[in-house]
């Protein structure tokens, strides 16, 4: 019965471990971060949920049309400790996000700043004043 014991154990364990590492990814795996972008745009969404946070914009293209663009950031906690506050960014905040593109899908990025129309920036590296020196 212990043998039986310590395998459940180690099953579990296994288990445990495996399934978050294979959730998390390399961001220089999905995004080009030798071709920095900037988009400027509407907030539609944010979502606060682990592994990562979203923002999702929408796009006033050249010819009148929109484009909805998505930007993975750092954890949910992470990006509170940097000082994202959800109300200051309510939906329809324009912003500007320099980013970097996704390798492998359009209109999707990594986030690295995104500052308000009124000049507050928030980004995944700490704040702000020094996010330009990571």
């Amino acid at each position: 019965m212990k043998r039986a014991g310590y395998a459940a154990l180690a099953l579990l364990l296994w288990f445990g471990v495996r399934v978050p590492l294979s959730a998390h990814h390399s961001f220089a795996a999905h995004y080009d971060t030798t071709k920095p972008i900037t988009v400027q745009g509407t907030l539609v969404q944010v979502r606060m949920t682990n592994p990562h946070s979203w923002f999702f914009l929408e796009v006033k293209e050249a010819n009148g049309s929109t484009t909805r663009w998505a930007f993975e950031a750092g954890t949910p906690s992470g990006m509170i400790r940097n000082g994202y506050k959800a109300s200051e960014l309510p939906p329809g905040t324009a912003v500007t996000i320099v980013g970097f593109p996704a390798r492998e899908s359009q209109h999707t990025g990594m986030l690295r700043q995104l500052t308000t129309a009124a000049g507050k920036t928030y980004g995944m590296f700490g704040p702000q004043e020094g996010a330009g020196a990571r």
